[in-house]
């Protein structure tokens, strides 16, 4: 398992330029002028910079400047172990960092950690950059002891994704193994997030689509159905629903501008080619759905986009957010 370890910008760290008494005027001026940042004490990024990163990135900032600063071993739990593991989320990540302690110590958040009182007994840990970090499995389970349904899913995906680049972060024995080690209050929903976990969603929002659908009373599809289009070339859908030879996509907006997704090709030639193979697609289904983000916020339009499709629902239509 692949650990991140290095930052993803420079960092201006005001102790390591104590002998520059001009520095901490620049710096404060730099600051009210919105092209600096402090992430935490004393630690300092231009804010073009910043806002380059992902939020997950920037969570993981925060983590090693603590790490770089701490006096001794830390064990970093929950959101920021998952920023350290590349456990992704939907959303702001927490602008604490998260470090367990001994049970024995008392929880509390000062600065910039978010200490948890939840002890090591039972807990599979990693070494990393001198310190710790709860295993991938337990992590996800950290997540979603504290998260909604749909956020605990979204990280034992990420935790279980099988086509992640270098291979899933863990199995569903090593969460279930972590589970029956876990005696802690705030464990007992965890189960049934792990029962619907999948190792086959390919980001974020495919796991938050997966519990949409499911609220709503759509049928169970399959995730990452392959077909052959023209040319032999083979694409995978996000949700098939077999029974109605029907093709469902989270049309996201990242594979338009994502530089690593495109790959060298441009935001147009990417919108081409993406219709291209939905057209195609389309010959060879009997129909297909397509939604976006704000279908997300709004359960309620999703909804009304697919039966208005033809796929049908044992559940009345949610009340929509935009009435």
């Amino acid at each position: 398992m692949a650990l991140q370890t290095k930052h993803p910008i420079h960092v201006h760290r005001r102790r390591e330029h104590d002998d520059e008494p001009v520095n901490d005027r620049l710096l404060r001026k730099s600051v009210r002028d919105g092209l600096s940042r402090r992430v935490i004490a004393g630690s300092y990024v231009r804010e073009k910079e910043w806002k380059r990163l992902t939020p997950m990135q920037q969570h993981l900032v925060r983590v090693l400047e603590v790490a770089d600063r701490a006096r001794g071993p830390v064990v970093f739990t929950h959101n920021s172990a998952a920023a350290i593991q590349a456990i992704d989320r939907i959303g702001l990540w927490p602008t604490l960092v998260d470090v367990r302690i001994a049970q024995s110590s008392g929880g509390r958040s000062s600065g910039a950690v978010r200490r948890l009182a939840l002890g090591y007994d039972g807990i599979d840990l990693i070494e990393w950059r001198g310190h710790l970090v709860t295993s991938a499995a337990q992590t996800a389970l950290d997540v979603a002891s504290e998260g909604t349904f749909t956020a605990g899913t979204i990280a034992v995906d990420q935790a279980l994704w099988a086509r992640r680049r270098g291979g899933a972060l863990s199995t569903r024995e090593g969460l279930e193994h972590a589970l029956g080690t876990n005696t802690r209050r705030g464990m007992a929903r965890v189960p049934a997030v792990v029962e619907f976990g999948t190792a086959l969603s390919d980001s974020v929002r495919e796991s938050e689509a997966r519990v949409l659908l499911d609220r709503l009373g759509f049928p169970r599809p399959e995730l990452q159905r392959e077909f052959v289009l023209p040319g032999q070339r083979t694409v995978r859908s996000d949700f098939y629903f077999p029974e109605l030879d029907h093709v469902g996509e989270f049309d996201g907006v990242g594979k338009y501008f994502d530089p690593e997704i495109l790959d060298g090709h441009t935001p147009q030639q990417a919108l081409l080619e993406e219709k291209d193979r939905a057209d195609a697609l389309r010959r060879q289904v009997s129909g297909i759905s397509r939604w976006r983000t704000p279908d997300h916020r709004d359960p309620g339009r999703l909804y009304n986009i697919l039966v208005a499709d033809g796929v049908p629902s044992q559940l009345p239509p949610p009340r929509s957010r935009s009435r």
